[in-house]
């Protein structure tokens, strides 16, 4: 199963973090479109916000893993755009989540 941890500020519900880790065993490796498709959000996720927001992100990546802290922005711009992308990517898991909900699981934790 593959599991997402979406870290909020609780103040201003801000995503500060978040984390991708396991394999969701749909399919064998190679074929697996659950695997492919989380894959393919939470990567290109991480890529459209170096490319569109210019934010460098610090995430570290191996298989079956993708974490990442998500940096504050002094400029209003970029973090309104940053967490636009992010908030994406959440609605995007989710669709997954509830097409393949035995395969995908969403949490989310709040921060004081």
């Amino acid at each position: 199963m593959i599991t997402v941890t979406i870290v909020r500020r609780a103040a201003d519900r801000r995503i500060v973090s978040f984390a991708v880790e396991g394999h969701a065993q749909y399919a064998k490796p190679g074929k697996d479109i659950v695997c492919a498709g989380v894959s393919a959000i939470t990567v290109g996720t991480v890529n459209a916000i170096e490319a569109l927001a210019g934010v460098q992100l610090p995430a570290a990546m191996k298989s079956g893993w993708l974490s990442s802290d998500i940096p504050e922005q002094a400029d209003q711009a970029a973090e309104e755009k940053l967490q636009l992308q992010l908030e994406s990517m959440v609605v995007m898991l989710d669709t997954i989540a509830q097409s393949y909900g035995k395969h995908v699981v969403i949490q989310e934790q709040l921060l004081k």
